[in-house]
Order: C-alpha cells, then structure tokens, then sequence
C-alpha cells in the first residue's frame, strides 16, 4: 500500500513499463492497480524467481524493501538499482533508548526519495487503492440500521500489542449510539464475538463482519463509512487511500516510524489517539503477541472519552 505512489509516479512522470514483485499474500493489494503492468510473485524457490525476471531484461531495479532477498536478486540480475534507506539503526536508537534522531518524515516521502535521481516528484495524490467492481458491497446487502450510515471499526492486527483492549471497545461503542461494523479476518471473528456479546441488552447497532469479507470486500465496507476507527495496521492504510476519515489508536508502536495515515495533499481530518510520553513505548518497532511488561499501559490508557470524542467530531 506505500509503495503505490511511487508506483504511480513512474508511470505516469516517466511514462515506464512497471513490474511489481511481491509475496503471494500481498498480490491482492496491487492486483488491480492500472499503474502496474505485470505482477511477479515470489515462489518457493528464489532462483526460479530469479529465472524469470531474467527474461523481463529490466532497465533498472527500485528496492523499496531492501532486505537480504532483495539484495540476492539484485545481485543476480546485475541491474542498476536504487534502494530504500531503512533507517534500522534509528529504530533501534527509538526502541531501546528512546533516542529520536527519526527523521519528521512519512515513509511514502522516504520511498519516493529513492527516486529523486530519476526526477521522480511527489504528485501529492497520497495512496491507491482500486476495488474491482465485482467486489464492491452493496450497502442494501447489510443488515437493518446500516444502510444510512455506520462507523467501520478495524480490530485485527498481526501483533497483539498493536489490538485495543475488547473492554475499551464495548465500553466506547456502548455510548456512541452510532451503528458500528467490525472488520477483521476469520482470526478476529472469535474476538469480535466476545465484542458483539458484552453489548448484549445494549441499544447500539453492531455487526460482527470479521472473517466474512475477502480483502477487497472489507475495502468497499471501509469506503462506504462514514468514519474509520483502526488500529495501526493494514485496513488503516487503505481508508487513508480511500480518503476516509481516520481514528487510528496506537500501542507499542508510534507514528514517528512514518507509517501513519497518508493523504498526500488532501485536507482529510484523521485523528491520532497515543499515550506518547510512556517510558516503555515504542518497546518494537513491529509488536508483540502481548506486553512485555505486563501492563499494556501503551493501549489501555488511552481514555475511552477521548475516543467518544473523536467519534462525535469526525462522524
């Protein structure tokens, strides 16, 4: 999802052939990007890979990954090649002695300035993401009360330290009076569940649609909001390319990694909820499975008010 302006940008401002490559579990992110003209997958093996890229004879190489793999293919190519700066050992700085010398930039700014000596030029459009018509959900398909407007409520994440405490999420939706749909995938259903049933007996609208939506499905759910509230993690950055409005609530990680909602230049108002003077935070730059401290202070002080009152403003 970052990297798609870059994407654009090549195409567009050079007017380039552009091939993608990518894990098979990301493909659907970028299977229907018009600015892509071929996707390659990694297989099992790197060196079948690497066959195949062979015969592409590329001009030149963007790494915007920049890791032992990418370096591998790189070298067996033989390409000339641009690589993105990943700022390891500032994050390292960050994580284990909380010094910032991260620079005040969004990683999407950092991507395209591993293009700067091609003349690339931030075009200020922020992310894409493009659904497939047959994807798109139609809003009559939902259950009663969601058809006029619904918050879209994203409690998935890979890491547990990156997940809202389920109390704080029955507790803030108790009060919202606001009809709430809850994304994730088939791992969060039973989480989601556990949500949907401490609101039993309660007035609020609350749909469970974990695990029922592929990728692009949720996307269209996200769109057709009114109001994103999302941990840090994927779904956040699709709603920013979608241009939805954004609470995004964050854990053990920090928006001064740059990976925070992206707009490019558009005025979209996005609210960042964070307990930013904690000791322990960031205590990864990725998460945990839980706290390693025990407390998951970085989640759960974050005031339940505070959230109702993003809600009432952006909604």
């Amino acid at each position: 999802m970052l990297t798609t302006p870059v994407v654009r940008c090549l195409k567009k401002q050079l007017n380039a052939e552009v091939h993608f490559l990518t894990k098979r579990n990301y493909q659907n992110l970028i299977a229907h990007n018009p600015y892509i003209d071929k996707v390659h997958l990694l297989g099992s093996t790197l060196s079948k890979c690497v066959k195949r890229l062979k015969l592409e004879k590329f001009d030149l190489i963007i790494d915007l990954h920049h890791n032992l793999r990418t370096f591998l293919i790189k070298a067996q190519l033989g390409k000339k090649s641009y690589s993105f700066e990943k700022l390891n050992f500032e994050k390292w700085l960050m994580v284990n002695f909380k010094i910032d010398r991260l620079p005040d930039l969004h990683i999407v700014e950092r991507y395209l300035a591993t293009c700067k000596t091609l003349g690339i030029k931030d075009d200020g459009d922020g992310l894409d993401y493009f659904i497939p018509e047959k994807d798109e959900v139609n809003i009559a398909t939902l259950p009663p009360g969601f058809q006029d407007g619904y918050i879209a409520w994203v409690i998935g994440a890979k890491q547990g330290t990156k997940k809202f405490p389920n109390d704080k999420i029955i507790n803030i939706i108790d009060t919202t009076h606001k009809p709430v749909i809850l994304l994730g995938g088939k791992e969060d259903r039973a989480y989601a569940k556990f949500i949907a049933l401490g609101l039993i007996g309660s007035k609020q609208l609350v749909y469970n649609a974990c695990g029922e939506y592929t990728l692009n499905q949720s996307a269209s759910v996200v769109k057709q909001s009114r109001l994103v509230v999302t941990n840090d993690t994927g779904l956040m950055h699709i709603a920013a390319a979608l241009k939805k409005k954004v609470i995004s609530l964050w854990g053990n990680t920090i928006p001064e990694f740059g990976m925070y909602p992206f707009y490019g230049e558009e005025n979209i108002a996005n609210v960042i909820l964070e307990i930013a003077d904690l000791p322990c935070r960031p205590c990864s730059k990725i998460g945990y499975d839980e706290c390693p401290k025990g407390h998951f202070r970085c989640m759960k002080k974050i005031s339940d008010n505070e959230v109702k009152r993003a809600i009432e403003s952006l909604y």
